[in-house]
């Protein structure tokens, strides 16, 4: 690493910039794994693109190891297989059964069966400088694959006039690291680093341009997702339970007059008693008719205090 600074100054600059660009980007799945672990639940996220990572940072580090002078390559891609390692552990602990075979399965083809294949095909037929060439090249062609990746987005965004499915800081985030690991590459005269990431500043250029151009567009409604609400909204259709109504009254004379109405006309009695007046003392009128709803009575002194 001190010979690395001493000889390309500009390129460790370069390297150490691309170090903290590339780990801020490894750390943008955080809020999805942190939702993971608080539902429970994968929640249909996909597994693969971290598989996937996991792998490419493995496969880099095994050329820098090659390297003399490619440290900077080493840390970024360590940390990168750790922070991957750690988003596959949580989505293997509360993903569905059908998703963590399938997790498994991906793991040991990618990362197990073909990673083996190529460090044991470099290792027979390469050496020396030709296994870091060949393997170098291998890691051109699997890193351009990946930056393919998003033209399936970017046909989205164009179709859909949305762009929901492509963020623009994580797009903005994936070009400057792609500028400076092009860099790092072009000063160090590493062309199997370099190489991939002029395909990578390319594509990120691309996103951010239909991100400004469709950002205030109205998003167009597919044929086919009209077809899918209306099969949605058909089945919730038949899943919904008739509304009731329910008006509540205001207690007050409204609902003093309302229990005044129910109850039946009764024999007149004589004047009250010395008793009765005692009654004065007991609870109000609204919580006697409220006594009468509840036990039914009629009694002629509580009708009188109705009246009253």
């Amino acid at each position: 690493m001190a010979g690395l600074s001493l000889d390309h100054p500009l390129a460790f600059t370069f390297g150490l910039l691309g170090n903290i660009i590339s780990f801020m980007t490894y750390l943008a799945p955080l809020p999805t794994f942190y939702r993971i672990f608080k539902s429970k639940s994968t929640e249909g996220f996909q597994s693969v693109p971290y598989v996937v990572a996991l792998f490419s940072a493995m496969l880099w580090i095994y050329y820098a190891l090659l390297k003399s002078n490619e440290f900077l390559l080493i840390t970024v891609n360590a940390a990168g297989c750790v922070i991957e390692t750690i988003y596959i552990v949580i989505y293997l602990a509360y993903s569905p059964k059908k998703a963590k075979l399938f997790t498994a399965m991906i793991l040991l083809l990618l990362n197990v069966g073909v990673f083996g294949l190529i460090l044991l095909l470099t290792m027979l037929f390469a050496a020396g400088e030709k296994r870091a060439v060949l393997l170098g090249w291998v890691c051109v062609g699997f890193a351009v694959s990946v930056f393919v990746a998003p033209l399936s987005i970017i046909r989205k965004v164009v179709v859909t006039r949305s762009v929901e499915f492509m963020p623009f800081f994580l797009s903005l985030s994936l070009t400057v690291s792609a500028v400076v690991w092009f860099l790092y590459g072009l000063l160090i005269k590493d062309k199997y680093v370099a190489l991939p990431n002029v395909i990578g500043f390319t594509f990120g250029v691309i996103q951010m341009g239909l991100y400004a151009f469709y950002r205030n567009a109205k998003p167009r409604v597919l044929a086919k997702d009209v077809a899918d609400e209306k099969a949605t909204a058909g089945v919730d259709d038949t899943l919904k339970v008739p509304e009731h109504v329910v008006t509540i009254a205001k207690l007050g004379e409204q609902a003093v007059q309302i229990k005044n109405n129910e109850v039946h006309p009764v024999e007149s009695s004589p004047p009250p008693t010395e008793e009765a007046k005692l009654e004065d003392d007991k609870p109000s009128a609204v919580e006697e008719v409220g006594k009468v709803a509840d036990k039914g009575s009629n009694s002629t002194e509580q009708v009188q205090m109705i009246h009253a």
